[in-house]
């Protein structure tokens, strides 16, 4: 039996299939059930002995070489069906990407950023202190004595105890001020001192104009000659940065603070 006409047939129709569909087409009507191979392989019954041993062997053969070739086609146009999708899903890099968002500075860190600005312009510098306490620094070493009524009026975080430290002024808080900064800035150095200190602050306070935690800056200043005069001309020249108008009219009057001496707003 010569199978070589059929095979380089059923070749061509392989390798000329342009879809899956096609190839199946082609597949069925080799190898199905009533394929033309099939068909050859039940002829094979009526056949002498050596007739069909020659003969199955080319069938088998020939189905074998087919199946392999029809294997080979499906692969390569499944890769031609992902190459179109891929080609139809491409994206064009000519074309303009989206703008980048970028993030900005919170309006907070905007404004101190601004007010150390305008200070260090006069010659100051930025210290700072934690924002949890002890009471020493607070309020004690700021002329608060312990059981001074003025404690009261913070309505201060006062955190659980500290077994480790003993005495009321050990007893740790948040901070009511930043001007634990500048009893802790005095601490350790030594005039001239010209210094702001700002940061969060916290208060046991919440209504329609207070908030528990807010931010606040306060300036010191140290030296033989520093007086009155220095503190209102500083302010001054501030408040006419700050609010950019060089003719400002600025209003002091005197006042009461018990940890400074004298004491005006």
């Amino acid at each position: 039996m010569d199978t070589s006409a059929l095979k380089k047939e059923l070749a061509l129709l392989i390798e000329t299939a342009p879809d899956m569909a096609a190839l199946e087409n082609v597949r069925v009507n080799a190898l199905g059930k009533k394929g033309r191979i099939t068909d050859l392989m039940k002829t094979l019954g009526s056949m002498s002995p050596d007739d069909r041993k020659e003969a199955g062997s080319q069938l088998n053969l020939l189905k074998d070489e087919i199946s392999e070739l029809i294997e080979t086609q499906a692969i390569a146009l499944k890769h031609q069906e992902l190459d179109a999708r891929m080609a139809g899903e491409s994206v064009d890099i000519s074309l303009s990407s989206r703008p980048e968002r970028r993030g900005s500075l919170h309006p907070i860190s905007q404004g101190m950023d601004e007010l150390v600005s305008i200070f260090a312009d006069m010659g100051f510098t930025v210290a700072e202190g934690p924002d949890i306490e002890d009471d020493f620094h607070n309020f004690t070493a700021l002329n608060f004595p312990i059981g001074h009524p003025a404690r009261e009026m913070h309505d201060t975080f006062y955190l659980p105890d500290d077994e480790s430290k003993e005495g009321e002024a050990r007893r740790k808080l948040l901070r009511t001020h930043t001007s634990t900064v500048q009893i802790r800035h005095m601490l350790k150095n030594k005039p001239p001192i010209k210094i702001i200190c700002m940061g969060r602050v916290y208060r046991s306070d919440y209504d329609m104009t207070h908030t528990p935690v807010f931010h606040q800056m306060e300036g010191l200043v140290i030296d033989k000659s520093t007086h009155m005069g220095h503190l209102k001309g500083c302010l001054m020249d501030f408040v006419r940065s700050y609010f950019e108008v060089d003719d400002l009219p600025v209003r002091f009057r005197p006042s009461f603070f018990p940890f400074t001496e004298p004491s005006a707003e």
